[in-house]
C-alpha cells in the first residue's frame, strides 16, 4: 500500500469508522488500502490539498480504477470514497464535498450457487467416510509390533539391531497416520460445522472451544461488526465436533511449538502445525472434499447459501433464516427465496406433464 501525504487525514477517517460505525477489520483494513491508493493517485498528479480534488477528478479515477476492477470492488471503492469526503467535509478538512454525487456503480442481481439437498449429503457423506477409513489405517499401524514376526527368530546380537533399526519408522509411520486422521477428523467437523449453521467462514476461524454449548446445541458466533449470535446445529454436527475435540484436535495441538500453542490454545480448529487454522486452508478443505465427493465445485460461502436455502425448502421462516445468518438487512435474505423458487420451477419443469 502506497504511502501518501494523506495518511494522518486517512488514518483519522479510518478511527471515526471504528469507532462510530462498528465495522469489521476486513472491512477498514479494506477502506484504508482503497482510500490510499486514490489520494496517491492524486499526488502523482501534483495535488497537495484535499480541496483540490473534483467531482471530475473522483470520476476520472473511477473510470481508471474500471478496467482492472470488478463492479463489486468498484462499488465498495465509491463507498469508501464517498464516506472520507463526506467525513473530511463534516470536520472542517475541506470547504465542499466533491463526492456528495458520486455514484456507486450498479452490481448484477445473481442467484447465489447452492447444492441440492442430496449434494450436500453426499458432500459430508465421503467426509465422514473419509474420517472411518483413516482411523481404520491408523489403527492397522498400530497394531504392527516392530520387530515381531520373523526378526524374533534371528539372533540375539542382530535382533537388537533390527528392532532399532525399525522402530524410528515405525513410529513416523504411526504419527503420520494419527495426523492424517486428525486432519480428516478436523475437516469433517468444519464441513458438518458450516453446512448446519450456514456461518461465514471468518466466524468459523475466530471460533474458540469455548464457543460451543454442547448441552444446547448451539454456538456463539461473533460476526461483522463483532456483532453476536447465537446459532444451533443438528446431531451429526455435534458428533464430529466431539470426535474432533476428543481425538484429533489433541494430535494437532501437539505438532505446535510452545508460542504457537499458547496462542492457539483456545482456538476450534487447528491447522497442521498446531496453531489456529486460516482461512486460506478452510477454503481449500471445502473445494478439496467438493471434489473428492463429485460435487459442484463450491466455496465456504456457497455451502452457507445452500444451508439457508435448504432452511428455506424445508419451511423455516425468513426472519430465522436472517437471524442464524447475521444479515442485517432482510433484503440480503431474500435472495434465497429467489433460489428456492428456481428449484421449484426447475423441479416442476421435470415432474409436471404440462410443464
Amino acid at each position: 500500500m502506497s504511502s501518501t501525504q494523506f495518511d494522518g487525514d486517512i488514518d483519522s477517517f479510518v478511527s471515526y469508522l471504528k469507532s462510530n460505525r462498528g465495522l469489521s477489520a476486513n472491512t477498514l483494513k479494506a477502506y484504508r488500502a482503497d482510500l490510499a491508493a486514490c489520494l496517491h493517485l492524486f499526488e502523482l498528479r501534483g495535488v497537495t490539498d484535499l480541496n483540490e480534488i473534483t467531482l471530475d477528478d473522483l470520476r476520472s479515477w473511477m473510470a481508471m480504477e474500471s478496467r482492472d476492477h470488478a463492479r463489486s470492488s468498484m462499488a465498495r471503492k465509491t463507498v469508501a470514497v464517498r464516506g472520507f469526503f463526506a467525513w473530511a467535509y463534516e470536520h472542517g478538512l475541506t470547504t465542499t464535498d466533491p463526492a456528495a454525487t458520486l455514484m456507486t456503480p450498479s452490481i448484477p442481481s445473481t442467484l447465489p450457487a447452492v447444492l441440492t439437498e442430496s449434494q450436500a449429503e453426499q458432500l459430508l457423506d465421503v467426509a465422514e467416510h473419509a474420517v472411518a477409513t483413516n482411523q481404520y489405517k491408523d489403527d492397522g499401524g498400530a497394531a504392527a509390533a516392530p520387530g515381531s514376526g520373523k526378526a524374533a527368530g534371528k539372533t540375539a546380537d542382530k535382533s537388537a539391531d533390527t528392532v532399532n533399526r525399525n522402530e524410528a519408522p515405525a513410529r513416523a509411520d504411526k504419527r503420520d497416520n494419527a495426523r492424517v486422521t486428525a486432519e480428516s477428523q478436523r475437516n469433517a467437523a468444519i464441513l458438518e460445522l458450516l453446512y448446519a449453521t450456514g456461518i461465514r467462514v471468518a466466524e468459523l476461524v475466530s471460533m474458540d472451544i469455548a464457543d460451543i454449548d454442547f448441552s444446547n446445541r448451539t454456538i456463539k458466533v461473533t460476526g461483522k461488526g463483532n456483532k453476536q449470535r447465537v446459532v444451533p446445529f443438528g446431531l451429526p454436527a455435534q458428533r464430529a465436533l466431539e470426535t474432533w475435540l476428543e481425538q484429533g484436535r489433541p494430535v494437532l495441538a501437539r505438532t505446535a511449538t510452545d508460542a504457537v500453542k499458547s496462542r492457539a490454545a483456545n482456538a476450534l480448529f487447528l491447522g497442521a502445525r498446531g496453531g489456529r487454522i486460516d482461512q486460506r486452508i478452510a477454503r481449500d478443505i471445502v473445494h478439496r472434499a467438493a471434489r473428492e465427493a463429485g460435487v459442484p465445485d463450491i466455496s465456504p460461502h456457497a455451502l452457507r447459501h445452500s444451508a439457508a436455502t435448504h432452511m428455506l425448502d424445508g419451511g423455516a421462516d425468513l426472519r430465522e433464516v436472517q437471524e442464524m445468518l447475521g444479515h442485517s438487512s432482510l433484503k440480503t435474505t431474500q435472495r434465497y427465496t429467489h433460489v428456492s423458487i428456481e428449484q421449484l420451477k426447475n423441479r416442476y419443469g421435470q415432474a409436471f406433464p404440462r410443464a
